[in-house]
């Protein structure tokens, strides 16, 4: 693929997203990364903006300054939990900032412009949470929103070339999972026997942004290691 495709990815500075950024950088994207941290990745063709996207404001002038991209994955997350009695509303509203509202801003910034150039994907990366677990309520809400966003923008933009999907992995072998505000609700192993790897999420994600890929949208895909054979 040529430099000349233009992918932004949030949360490009650890975990999914930064796996996601190294995946596209190696097949051949220009990758811009939005990310309260400093860059974790040096390469020629990697920009970092440093951006707190729980900011509503300083992520939208972020989004505004961008070029038309030929694609936008949304990979920043944060993970708080905790049961009824003891639900948290900041956690919940910085879930909400950061996996919904962020993306909501960045998109009605960047797709209406992909839209009218013709062409562009969209990849959210959700969570197999979003069916619903005790102690992740909060958390589940937000994933859970995710899908319709996907939904709804996928219908808008289907007929102007621009795909609009969720990645939803079970847990996944991340930083995350060593967060101190999750140790009292350790991570469920799917049937598979092992945590997702970043890198599997990471191939999904290539192949949505590639030209095979333009039959499909408005979908949630999940990775998740045969925790779904049950239902």
């Amino acid at each position: 693929m040529p430099n000349n495709e233009h992918a932004l990815v949030t949360g490009s500075s650890s975990g999914i997203g930064k796996t996601i950024a190294e995946t596209l950088l190696a097949q051949g994207w220009q990758v811009t990364g939005f990310d309260v941290a400093a860059p974790a990745i040096s390469h020629a063709h990697f920009q970092h903006v440093q951006v707190d996207l729980s900011d509503g404001a300083a992520t939208e002038a972020a989004a505004d300054a961008l070029p038309t991209l030929q694609a936008l994955v949304h990979a920043a997350g944060v993970l708080r939990v905790a049961p009824l009695g003891s639900l948290q509303p900041a956690g919940g509203a910085l879930m909400w900032q950061l996996h919904v509202d962020a993306v909501t801003r960045i998109a009605n910034s960047v797709l209406p412009r992909m839209a009218a150039a013709g062409r562009g994907r969209v990849v959210l990366v959700g969570s197999r949470v979003a069916q619903g677990v005790a102690g992740r309520s909060q958390y589940a809400a937000t994933k859970a929103a995710l899908v319709g966003l996907a939904r709804s923008w996928a219908a808008e933009v289907v007929a102007q070339g621009v795909t609009v999907n969720v990645v939803s992995p079970a847990a996944t072998q991340t930083a995350m999972l060593a967060d101190p505000a999750r140790q009292t609700v350790p991570p469920k192993l799917p049937p598979l026997g092992r945590l997702i790897q970043p890198e599997e999420v990471a191939a999904l994600v290539g192949y949505l942004l590639s030209p095979p890929a333009a039959a499909i949208t408005g979908q949630e895909i999940q990775i998740c290691g045969g925790s779904s054979l049950a239902r």
